[in-house]
């Protein structure tokens, strides 16, 4: 009875593989190249951006930050502090403040070191007057629980600025 289903089964799947021609689907090639075009739809019009002529005649020039800056303004600028772009820079001038871990002091001869750790774990002696961070950051002082800096930062009007800032000790600034 087994030998007979299977035997039956065979055929009828046999059969669904019978070539029937080609006609359905002629047919429906034809119907759908027989439908009317759908219309494409029109190109979007492209609106003209407005030009602007500029006359700089009574203006101030967009690429000279200095020029139309007041004389006391641009007299601050020349005067205030600047880096000094001869002074070799640091070790510790390579790396970002933030990135910088105070780790402990040292009492040598009178003179308080302090001990700075880098983020690929190098511990460096400092005192003051060194120089760490990537803006032109001083060392001012150093005392048991903090290093104190003195920054230059640029004010975005061609001068600089001095920011206080310190590494306390175990944390990043």
């Amino acid at each position: 009875m087994r030998k007979q289903f299977n035997a039956t089964l065979a055929v009828l799947l046999l059969a669904g593989c019978v070539d029937r021609g080609m006609q359905d689907l002629e047919e429906y090639v034809a119907e759908v190249k027989a439908r009317p075009p759908t219309p494409i739809d029109p190109i979007p019009q492209i609106t003209q951006a407005e030009t602007f002529l500029y006359i700089g005649e009574n203006r101030r020039d967009p690429f000279m930050p200095t020029e139309g800056i007041s004389d006391v303004l641009a007299e601050q600028i020349e005067e205030g502090p600047r880096p000094d772009p001869s002074r070799r820079k640091e070790e510790l001038e390579f790396f970002p403040l933030d990135s910088l871990r105070m780790v402990g002091t040292l009492d040598r001869e009178g003179r308080m070191w302090g001990l700075v750790q880098t983020p690929d774990g190098t511990i460096h002696r400092v005192k003051a007057g060194n120089y760490l961070g990537q803006n032109d950051g001083r060392i001012i002082s150093i005392e048991e629980e903090r290093i104190n800096i003195m920054e230059l930062v640029p004010n975005g009007r061609g001068g600089y600025l001095e920011r206080q800032a310190s590494l306390a000790l175990g944390e990043r600034s």
